[in-house]
């Protein structure tokens, strides 16, 4: 077998696994855009207490905070055509392809967690801001774009940077439905060749340039946000 590690092989790695860094991408793109907007509708479901679907909400937000990530992955891409197959005459896994049933559990996860970071952002600001908005003539909508969602947005900010970086985390799972992102080519690539090593640590590597730049990202957003509050306070 040879040398447990050589950097040759690590180096010759790198173009056959980088490619699939889109995959990964792709995932994280789909869960973020879809994510934030299915938290806000939960976020305005709660708000506004709407009856049956404000108690069903709560339920899907506890389930998919409460469960690991692997399980809800699971349950969808054998669960998804367990319930439709019968009903549809056909078989959704090959209708779809693995990676479609990523991008729902990734936007379903993201859904309730980014509901949580939005709900407890909206709840922090004063309702008399509020208040104050509608009485001087603005429309509800006007009132939330103009004081609430600025505010809303700088509270979210550090939290849902740090969501977005285990997101891209927990992407590493989708290899174990089939999905070939970097870690699945990874896999592959030390089944064939019996050097796992090489193609791991520049998996891991990539996964730290990722968090790294990810969290560098969102400081400065942070501080840029935040520039100026100290000195007026």
């Amino acid at each position: 077998m040879g040398k447990l590690f050589a950097w040759d092989r690590f180096y010759e790695n790198i173009p056959k696994i980088l490619p699939y860094l889109s995959v990964t991408f792709s995932i994280v793109v789909y869960a973020t855009v879809f994510g934030v907007l299915l938290g806000m509708v939960i976020v305005l479901v709660q708000i506004k207490k709407i009856p049956g679907l404000s108690q069903l909400v709560k339920v899907y937000v506890s389930f998919m905070r409460g469960t690991p990530m692997l399980v809800q992955l699971m349950l969808v891409y054998y669960g998804i055509p367990a319930l439709l197959d019968p009903v549809l005459g056909t078989k959704i896994n090959r209708e779809w392809g693995a990676v479609n049933f990523a991008y729902v559990t990734f936007i379903l996860n993201q859904g309730a967690f980014l509901s949580a970071i939005f709900y407890s952002a909206i709840t922090s600001i004063p309702y008399g801001q509020t208040e104050a908005g509608l009485s001087a003539g603005l429309t509800e909508f006007q009132t939330f774009y103009r004081i609430v969602l600025p505010q809303m947005v700088k509270t979210a900010l550090p939290p849902f940077g740090s969501d977005l970086v285990g997101l891209f985390q927990n992407s590493s799972l989708v290899f174990l439905i089939g999905v070939t992102d970097i870690m699945g080519r990874a896999k592959t690539i030390g089944t064939a060749t019996k050097h796992v090593l090489e193609a791991y640590v520049l998996v891991v590597i990539i996964y730290i340039v990722i968090s790294l730049s990810v969290r560098l990202v969102f400081f400065r957003l942070n501080n840029k946000m935040n520039y100026g509050k100290e000195e007026i306070g």
